[in-house]
């Protein structure tokens, strides 16, 4: 007799602030395609769901504790979860996740080790290399939203609304996937409305200089550049993580109402040889519990031992961008994994994925880490 499908979706305890959780429709789908599914007790209820609107789309959904969904066969959420976490996983259970199998080589050791199979999200791609789990727009979106709410305020004479101002100006470094985003949320404010009512004010609009990554190497250029940046967004996707990109002393010849947007979000390591650092230098790792500091935030003083905080800004910085606004979010996700999890379930799991097969078979196999190698 074949077993179910049994997959477990947990919560996730990152911070308080993170809120998101697949649909009731989302689940009510991968039921109707024959898994069983597991949710963790209280799960949604941070975007307002109750178990009776899981259930209404699922009749045979269950709810269990946390250490239950994460001894089913298949455990899928949208962060990679706590040490501790993944501890209670089973041999041979496969976790499905945002990996980042390059980038994050102690999580491969540690599966491996673990005897446990996984599907990295960001790792499903098409036959040209092309993600196919992604809410790119919402990392630019949201965090360009952030920034003019903020830049709004601390603006100076005659004010961010006036018509006697000059064009905000911002900086863009890396034009890749998010950059690209970035410039379509930018010369809109971040946020239509505002810029609705910036037009009606007649307010000056924005001009966004996009940056190559070389010429952020030549200090002449780049010091001329800053000084007439309102808003910095490091969008960039760098060879070198040991490499920053805006020195911290470089920080002081922005304005003084500048903001800097950390859109690559990469996190300080001083442990490993050569530290690996963030892009613009000595700037606060935000999370949806905090995303924007000021200058005299603790935070700033918090900063790891290899990095220079001298020179300070405004800096809006959070590593689950998309989750500021987790409906939207979710609703993103759920729409993208659907042929994967029917692709996955029908299949009767990783075991019957074949890697010649078709379309979403060659994208999973793609992600698994049995077949993945650096």
């Amino acid at each position: 007799m074949t077993l179910p499908f049994s997959i477990g979706l947990p919560q996730m305890h990152h911070e308080a602030g993170e809120r998101r959780a697949f649909l009731p429709s989302f689940v009510g789908r991968m039921e109707r395609l024959g898994a069983q599914v597991t949710l963790e007790t209280g799960y949604g209820a941070g975007m307002g769901y109750r178990a009776s609107d899981y259930r209404r789309a699922a009749p045979a959904v269950r709810f269990a504790p946390l250490e239950e969904v994460y001894r089913q066969s298949y455990l899928l959420v949208v962060r990679y979860p706590t040490p501790a976490e993944i501890e209670l996983m089973p041999p041979g259970g496969c976790l499905m996740t945002m990996i980042h199998y390059p980038t994050r080589p102690e999580r491969v050791i540690d599966l491996r080790r673990r005897g446990l199979e996984a599907i990295s999200l960001d790792s499903i791609k098409d036959d040209v290399g092309r993600r196919l789990i992604e809410n790119l727009r919402s990392v630019a979106w949201n965090g360009v939203e952030v920034a003019f709410q903020l830049l709004a305020q601390i603006y100076p004479a005659p004010g961010f609304a006036s018509p006697q101002r000059p064009p905000i100006r911002v900086t863009l470094i890396g034009a890749g996937a998010v950059g690209s985003q970035v410039v379509g949320a930018a010369i809109r404010y971040g946020d239509e409305a505002l810029r609705s009512r910036m037009i009606g004010l007649g307010a000056p609009g924005v001009q966004v200089t996009a940056v190559d990554f070389d010429l952020t190497g030549h200090h002449a250029p780049m010091r001329e550049l800053l000084a007439q940046t309102d808003i910095l967004v490091d969008a960039t996707q760098r060879p070198d993580p040991s490499q920053v990109v805006i020195p911290n002393d470089w920080l002081a010849y922005l304005p003084a109402h500048a903001v800097l947007v950390d859109l690559s979000v990469d996190p300080y390591d001083c442990t490993a040889t050569p530290p690996k650092v963030k892009g613009i230098e000595g700037i606060p790792q935000g999370s949806l519990n905090q995303y924007i500091f000021a200058p005299n935030d603790p935070a700033w003083d918090q900063a790891p031992p290899c990095q220079s905080t001298k020179h300070r800004r405004h800096v809006i910085s959070c590593y689950s961008w998309p989750g500021l606004h987790p409906k939207a979010c979710m609703e993103v996700y759920g729409r993208q994994l659907q042929p994967i999890m029917r692709t996955l379930i029908t299949k009767g799991g990783v075991a019957g994925i074949d890697p010649n097969g078709r379309f979403f078979q060659r994208a999973i196999a793609r992600a698994q880490l049995s077949r993945w190698a650096a």
